[in-house]
Parts: C-alpha cells; structure tokens; sequence
C-alpha cells in the first residue's frame, strides 16, 4: 500500500450530531445481540427439554446448540445480502432492513408452540427462524460499525468505533437480566434441580423477552429513521465509486484481506461463545455428565456480574487501539487469550473448583473475569480494525464476509465442539482448543498490516 504525506480527510463536512451517530448504532447492536443473547440462553436451559425429544441430556443440549449454529450459517449470506444494499444503496436503509429481520424473527420465536404441539414442525420452525436471526446480525454489524467508523474524528477512528462494540455486553445484560427477573419472580431453578415441564416459566414465561423484543426494536427504527447518510459513503457516491455487483468486486481487490479479516476475528469468536453459550451450559449442567451443578439463577448471577468486565474493557480496547496500533495491541492481547486457554484445566476443572452447593463461586468468578477482560480488550477494535482493511465501494460487504465467516469458524462450532470435548476430554481439552484458534489468530495478525493511519476515503496511509 502506497504511502502519502497529504493531510488525512476520512469524511466530508459532518451534520449529523456525533451523539445521534453513536446512539444510532450502539442502540442497534444492543437490539440485536439482546436478540442472539435470549436464544443462546433459551439453547440452554429451555429449548432441549420443550422442542426436542429423548432420554439422552447431553444429545438433546447438542441439538439446541446446532439450532444455534445455525445462525452462524446464515450470518455470511447475511453480510452478502445487506452488504449488497449497504454498498449501493447505502448505510442507513441497510441498518433498517437488518434490525428488522432480527426484530420479527425473534419476535415470532416467543409464539412457537413446541415439540408436545405439532411434533416436529417446532424444531423446524425454530431453526428457520434462528437462520433468519443470522441473516438480520448478518448485516447489522458490518452497517454500524461503518457508521461509526465512517463519521469518525482523526485520530479517534477506533474510539468511535467502539461504541456499536458496547452493543454486545449491553445486550447480554439485558438478556440475562430478564431471564433472571424472570426465574426468580417464578420461582425457577432449572430442570436439573428437579423443576418440571410443568412450571410456568417453561409453559409461557420463557417467551416474553421474545415477544418484549419487539418494543425496543421500534426505537431503534425510529433513532435510525433520523440519521442521515455517513460522509464517506456520499463522497464515494459523488466520485461515482459505487460498483454494480459489490460481491464480485470484493472477491476481486479485497479477497486475501478478506481472508485476513476472518482469521484475525477466529479468537474472538471463540472465546466470546466460550464464555457466553458454552459455560452457561458447562455452569448447570448435571454433575454426572461433566457439568458443575450449578443453579441457573446463581450461573446467570455469575455472568451478569463479569460481563460488567466486558462492558468495561471495550472502551479501553478502543483506547489501545489509537494509541499504540490495532494490531500492535491485538497481539499481546491474543496471547494473553492464548495462555488463558491453556490455563482452564487448572482454574476450571470440577475435581477442584468443585461442584453443586460446594462449588468455589469465588474461583468461578475469577474465571470468568479474567475471560470477559481479555473479551472486551480484543472485541472492543475490531470495528475499526476490520472495516479498514477494506476501500469504501465495498467496505459493507467485505467487512461483514470476514466477520461473519469468521463467525462460523469461531462461533457456530465452539459451543457444539466444546459440549463434545468437555465429555470426552474434560474442560481442559476446550481450553486447548481456544489455544489454538488464537494461535492462528496470532499467526494472521503478523502478517496483516497495521490500519491505524490508512486513510479510509483513499486508502493510502497518512504517515
């Protein structure tokens, strides 16, 4: 990449309050990830007893955990479809189309009947509707981290684009808390803990942050109804840089950065549904088959005390990443990730942080802290990161092909794959396999260029 002395413009004249373009889409990613939170939640503990059949656990666990994948199939057709709009049509209609393909989706979830109503038809349903879930995140990540890269301030780029970042940890809270307002005030444990099917919360309560979803994604239409077009993506339009078929042009000049983009992202993934989906079902799950025992009230207790971790490193992240480089940062991070996943033998092996009513809470905590930490600190600029690899004219759509194919590499495999290695090998055996997923993270991080100074309207660095 060639470089240049003139002065740095990444966006034309800005009319948009910065305010209104950082509530724009951290208020969408929130939607959006409570969204994906309530089902990975529900994967757990609702949908293996209600949509699927048998006496086997842990085989009913691993074909909720495939329902979840499922997303993850459907999030880089997501990325092809919305960044096909995104490129062409432009940010802002793409973001609508997107909050509203997750909205509905989830919203219809919540009025499933299950497997005991119509048999079969109630996983189907279920899996179309987790796929149409995919296809909404799909779309909505590369948008707003664009929007707030694309408005973004000199010097300031990773900053600003932190905030859709914060999305994530705010969804989650939002998700769990719900969840755990609702097992409380009905009185739920899990079925582990000797609830029966009977219970209200799995006859109906289970449903309504599926249905209540539909509330916050009207505001979230209504904010994004008022922003305007971000600067960079008039200016390209105005240069008349905008391509016919932007998949095809992205495949053309972007392909082998496309395939960095997705490796850089891999540890990410992996670690985020570690501690997400995997450890929840890891937390409560029965002590005969690997699990801790734990009560699900006090698991999800557990969790929404250390994504507050999470919460608080993404503005650091974003921070480092100005300051001292996305990739200079990202490297060390990543191998604080990787030695963290050698370690879960040690920190998390049931034999003795024990289990049940006699588990170390203390020791679980820690655990966790340390892995939401490392979470935030590498999640937090990657909005930045992956969206400067690529120029303006196909931007959406090759930033939201390497996220999400990343997606399936990192995520969709990861809770199913480590459900297997923690029954056949122990918990230590999934921590190896965080280890490695950053390993080849590292490995791709060395030989990506650093993005801090690229100009994003010329691509050419600034220093």
């Amino acid at each position: 990449m060639s470089t240049s002395t003139r002065p740095r413009r990444d966006s034309a004249d800005i009319t948009v309050p910065r305010s209104r373009v950082i509530l724009a889409s951290l208020i969408g990613t929130t939607i959006e990830f409570y969204d994906f939170y309530i089902y990975a939640t529900a994967a757990v503990a609702v949908f293996p007893a209600l949509f699927f059949t048998g006496n086997d656990d842990t085989a009913k666990l691993l074909a909720s955990m495939a329902t979840f994948g499922a997303a993850f199939i459907a999030r880089p057709i997501g990325s092809v479809v919305f960044g096909h709009f995104g490129d062409k049509v432009g940010r802002k209609a793409t973001l609508v189309g997107a909050l509203l393909t997750m909205g509905i989706a989830t919203f219809l979830i919540g009025l499933l009947p299950t497997y005991y109503q119509i048999g079969l038809w109630a996983p189907t349903l279920l899996t179309i509707l987790r796929f149409c879930q995919g296809l909404g995140l799909g779309g909505e990540w590369s948008g707003a981290a664009l929007l707030a890269t694309e408005y973004a301030q000199e010097g300031k780029r990773a900053r600003a684009a932190m905030w859709p970042q914060l999305g994530a940890p705010f969804g989650f809270i939002l998700a769990n808390g719900f969840m755990l307002l609702l097992t409380l005030s009905m009185g739920f444990t899990s079925l582990a803990a000797g609830d029966s099917l009977n219970h209200g919360f799995l006859v109906w309560g289970w449903r309504i942050p599926f249905i209540a979803s539909i509330i916050m994604v009207a505001v979230g239409l209504y904010v994004r109804f008022k922003l305007e077009e971000t600067p960079i993506f008039k200016q390209a339009l105005e240069q008349e840089q905008k391509v016919k078929t932007p998949l095809a042009e992205a495949f053309r000049v972007a392909r082998w950065p496309m395939i960095q983009g997705t490796f850089i992202m891999l540890a990410t993934y992996v670690l985020f549904y570690l501690m997400t989906a995997w450890i929840l079902s890891f937390g409560i799950g029965k002590i005969e088959d690997g699990g801790l025992g734990i009560a699900y009230r006090t698991f999800l207790v557990i969790q929404i005390i250390t994504i507050l971790f999470f919460a608080a490193m993404v503005p650091v992240s974003g921070w480092l990443a100005d300051k001292y480089g996305r990739r200079s940062s990202q490297l060390v991070i990543t191998a604080f990730i990787m030695i963290f996943g050698m370690s879960f033998g040690f920190l998390m092996d049931p034999a003795s942080v024990g289990t049940g009513s006699n588990a170390n809470i203390g020791r679980i905590i820690l655990f966790m802290a340390i892995g939401m930490t490392l979470m935030g600190l590498t999640f937090g600029s990657m909005s930045a990161y992956l969206p400067e690899l690529f120029p303006t004219n196909v931007r959406y759509t090759a930033s939201g092909i390497s996220y999400n194919v990343a997606s399936i590499l990192g995520a969709a495999l990861t809770p199913y794959a480590a459900v297997w290695l923690n029954a056949h090998g122990g918990v230590g055996a999934v921590g190896l396999y965080l280890a490695g997923a950053s390993l080849l993270t590292l490995i791709f991080m060395a030989i990506t260029h650093e993005t801090r100074d690229v100009n994003l309207t010329t691509m050419e660095r600034t220093q």
